[in-house]
């Protein structure tokens, strides 16, 4: 991963300013034990499409929300119990996933486009990059203040920090 700035912070070519390596299994891995939760949210692996053409083999891990209602979560919940108290536990077994694909199928389900989002994956050493990189002085300012400042809605606090720290 890197993360990127324009070279005048708010335009010019863009500068990396900094690059973490992390084994993509590892983030996978934090990604599924964080967000798997059944019935509330399911992991799910797609199947093996190795047999058809390229074009059409599937290769993403999608999350799915549950949307139904109340009584129908409660009845998930009962056939989640029923698969045994470590049965919760994000595996990529193929019967594991069609348990979940069952749950899919059976109750009312959104897909999840947020769900892997680096921003959302609790991984240690993404986290420590995120945190390192917000840490960073750029402009006379950390960029964690360039970006709360600039997402505000406060104009003149905009106007003050554009002026003292990029004599716009």
């Amino acid at each position: 991963m890197l993360a990127w700035l324009p070279e005048h912070l708010v335009n010019g070519r863009p500068c990396i300013v900094d690059v973490v390596v992390v084994p993509a299994l590892s983030v996978a891995i934090a990604r599924d034990n964080h967000y798997h939760d059944p019935p509330d949210y399911l992991v799910i692996e797609p199947e093996d499409t190795a047999d058809r053409t390229q074009n059409l083999q599937q290769r993403n891990t999608n999350g799915y929300k549950f949307q139904g209602s109340g009584s129908d979560f409660a009845k998930a919940q009962k056939i989640v119990a029923s698969w045994g108290k470590d049965m919760k536990k994000f595996n990529p077994t193929r019967e594991y996933q069609e348990r979940l694909r069952q749950l899919l199928s059976r109750f009312t389900y959104r897909l999840d486009t947020n769900f892997a989002k680096m921003d959302r994956i609790v991984h240690p050493d993404i986290e420590a990059f995120k945190t390192r990189v917000l840490g960073m002085t750029v402009a006379g300012m950390p960029l964690v203040e360039w970006a709360r400042t600039i997402s505000s809605d406060e104009d003149e606090r905009i106007r003050e920090a554009f002026r003292k720290n990029l004599a716009i």
